[in-house]
């Protein structure tokens, strides 16, 4: 069974309500990550193996939903125009990702982070875009659960940092290779191909302005992630330096 989108390139204002609480998460934790950056974190606060658990499930859910999105863009019918659209916006954030992050910090700079991760898949999830929803999650989770085990030093070299299946992780403060990460991609393009988008019909048909200010971050992702960042930044060394 596929879900059918009403309309191409309908939206679904319960999607975005995701998307903004993943992002609320995501500034709640590269704040505390940040803080640690400056030296400004309390002596209490642990950045330990809880810390990095949520950090993945933050990642994995705006991939999940990324491939969620890419079924209700093009689950109707596949328009070019809007696709390369998009991919061309997500290409173009990632690469000032990359510049900014080289001038900031050079030494762990971002080479393949979750926005380089997104427009390959993006890419790369065309291939399963008209595949039966079964195989499309069987893809998936052997992503994520069988292809780590080839892993191999052969893959350590810089040509193959986007494939995940080198042994050594590179210095970088954001990297989400394909191994695993195409796997949460391909089960949200799998979730919405087996009806699960469905599921997600309970916003109201005529959003009021709670209901469409709580959508906005969700609408304006990619912008809340670029910015957030300079933003929390920005605030933590300015209130640094007026209390000292």
């Amino acid at each position: 069974m596929s879900f059918v989108p009403a309309a191409s390139g309908a939206r679904l204002i319960a999607v975005d309500w995701l998307r903004g609480f993943a992002l609320a998460h995501m500034v709640a934790f590269h704040f505390l990550y940040d803080l640690r950056l400056y030296g400004l974190a309390p002596d209490w606060m642990r950045y330990g193996a809880p810390f990095q658990a949520w950090a993945a499930s933050i990642a994995g859910s705006f991939i999940f939903l990324a491939g969620l999105s890419l079924w209700l863009a093009h689950g109707r019918g596949f328009r070019a125009r809007g696709y390369l659209r998009r991919l061309g916006m997500l290409v173009l954030a990632a690469l000032a990702v990359s510049v900014a992050t080289r001038i900031a910090v050079p030494g762990a700079w971002v080479r393949f982070g979750i926005l380089h991760s997104i427009a390959l898949s993006s890419l790369l999830g065309l291939a399963f875009l008209r595949a039966p929803a079964w195989a499309t999650a069987a893809a998936g989770l052997a992503v994520l659960f069988a292809l780590p085990a080839l892993r191999d030093p052969a893959f350590d070299g810089l040509w193959w940092l986007w494939s995940g299946l080198g042994t050594a992780r590179p210095p970088m403060i954001d990297y989400e290779p394909m191994v695993p990460w195409f796997g949460p991609f391909l089960l949200g393009l799998a979730f919405g191909q087996a009806g699960g988008a469905a599921l997600l019909r309970w916003g109201p048909a005529a959003p009021g302005r709670l209901a469409a200010a709580l959508a906005w971050p969700g609408r304006h992702a990619l912008t809340v992630y670029l910015l957030h960042q300079p933003i929390l930044i920005g605030a933590i060394l300015g209130w640094s330096r007026l209390t000292g």
